[in-house]
C-alpha cells in the first residue's frame, strides 16, 4: 500500500507515504487514499497525528506521470482534480488533535503544502524545500493558503516567483519548520511526549482557540469570546481533574 495507518498504545496515528520508486510523488490514487485515511483517523479517540514518508525523500510532490496525464485532460477534469488536493489539504490542517509532520530529503511542490498543514514539522539538516510550480508554467495555488500563512507573505513573494531550493535553516527562519534534528525519530518521540502529558480535551481546545483568535481584531467580541472558552473548560471534568491533580500533587487522570 502506498499509505498506512499505525496507531501506537499511546494512541498515536502515524500516516505513512510509501511510493519510493517515484519519490514519494502522489498522484490521484494517493490523494484518494490520504483522504480516506486521514477522515478515518478522525474517527478514532487518537492523540496525535503523524506525517511521514518511507525512504530518502519526503516527497516530490506532484507525479509527473499524473501531471502529464493532467495535462490532456479539459479544464472541468483539471477542476475536479484540483478540487481534490483541495480537500486533502483542508483534512489535513483540521485534523483535531496537534499534527505533526517529519520531513526528510526533498519536499517539493505539494508536499510542502502537507508540511505547511501541520501544527508541527520537523526536518533533518539534509532537507530541501522548493516550490518549483512556476518552473513548469503552473502555481502553487491549491497550497497556497496554508503556505503562506506557515512562511509569510514576504517570503512567498520570494519563494513562489523564484522557486529556488532553500534548505533547512532557512525553512526554519521563515516558521515553515519548528525543528532541525539529525534524529527525526527521537525529536518527534520528545514532542509527541510533551502533548500526551497535557489534558487531551485542553490540547483539542487550544487547538480550535488559535484558529479562533489569530488574525482577529482584539474588540469586545474576541476578550467574551476567550472568556467564555477560559470559564467553560474550568468546569469541564477535565479542567476540575487537572487543577485537583495540580493541588493535591498528583498526576492528573490522563497520564496514568
Amino acid at each position: 500500500m502506498s499509505v498506512t495507518l499505525s496507531i501506537s498504545k499511546s494512541s498515536i496515528a502515524t500516516i505513512e507515504l510509501d511510493r519510493q520508486s517515484v519519490h514519494n510523488a502522489f498522484d490521484a490514487q494517493t490523494i484518494a487514499k490520504l483522504i480516506e485515511t486521514i477522515e478515518y483517523a478522525n474517527t478514532l479517540p487518537i492523540r496525535a497525528l503523524v506525517l511521514k514518508s518511507a525512504g530518502k525523500h519526503f516527497s516530490a510532490g506532484a507525479d509527473l506521470a499524473w501531471m502529464k496525464s493532467m495535462a490532456d485532460n479539459d479544464f472541468a477534469k483539471n477542476l475536479a482534480d484540483s478540487k481534490q488536493l483541495a480537500k486533502l489539504m483542508f483534512l489535513l490542517a483540521n485534523v483535531a488533535v496537534p499534527t505533526l509532520c517529519l520531513v526528510q530529503g526533498a519536499a517539493f511542490g505539494g508536499a510542502v503544502g502537507l508540511i505547511a498543514c501541520c501544527d508541527i514539522a520537523i526536518s533533518t539538516p539534509d532537507a530541501k524545500f522548493c516550490l518549483s510550480e512556476v518552473k513548469l508554467g503552473l502555481i502553487p495555488a491549491v497550497i497556497s493558503p496554508y503556505v503562506i500563512k506557515a512562511m509569510g507573505e514576504r517570503q512567498a513573494r520570494r519563494y513562489f516567483l523564484t522557486a529556488e531550493v532553500f534548505k533547512a535553516n532557512t525553512a526554519l527562519e521563515m516558521g515553515l519548520i519548528h525543528q532541525v534534528s539529525d534524529d527525526l525519530t527521537l525529536c518527534a518521540d520528545g514532542i509527541l511526549q510533551a502533548i500526551i502529558n497535557n489534558g487531551p480535551c485542553a490540547v483539542m481546545a487550544a487547538k480550535t482557540l488559535i484558529k479562533e483568535v489569530a488574525g482577529q481584531t482584539i474588540d469586545q467580541t474576541l476578550t467574551d469570546l476567550t472568556a467564555e472558552r477560559i470559564a467553560t473548560i474550568r468546569v469541564s471534568a477535565e479542567g476540575q481533574e487537572g487543577l485537583s491533580a495540580f493541588f493535591e500533587k498528583r498526576a492528573p487522570s490522563w497520564q496514568n
